[in-house]
């Protein structure tokens, strides 16, 4: 098990959480999300968002040691926090602007 995965599924059962009430707020199901606790290579930048959210935790302590419970709004996290935050955030924005470009031209090359 990766040390990632070890960390949301320690926080998932410290909060009580299943795994299929995990998969069912993903949209996925209890099999894949089980698999992404166990291969991060699985975890992409919208799910592992998505989880942080779910857990009610912040980006910085899956990654370390950091305290695990967020106390206000993302608009309040520490600088550490707001700089990983804000690294995912534009990856996931540059992944956005990939797609739509590989969409534009698999229509060129549909239309022809």
């Amino acid at each position: 098990m990766n040390v990632i995965g070890q960390k949301i599924k320690k926080l998932r059962e410290e909060k009580g959480i299943t795994q299929e009430a995990m998969a069912l707020q993903l949209d996925v199901t209890q099999s894949n999300y089980g698999r992404l606790e166990k291969d991060d290579r699985r975890l992409n930048v919208v799910k592992l968002l998505k989880i942080v959210r779910i857990l009610n935790t912040n980006i910085s302590y899956v990654f370390n040691e950091t305290e695990n419970n967020i106390t206000e709004s993302n608009a309040n996290l520490s600088s550490t926090n707001k700089e990983v935050y804000d690294i995912l955030v534009e990856s996931l924005r540059a992944e956005i602007q990939h797609l739509k470009e590989e969409i534009n031209f698999l229509r060129v090359i549909v239309k022809n």
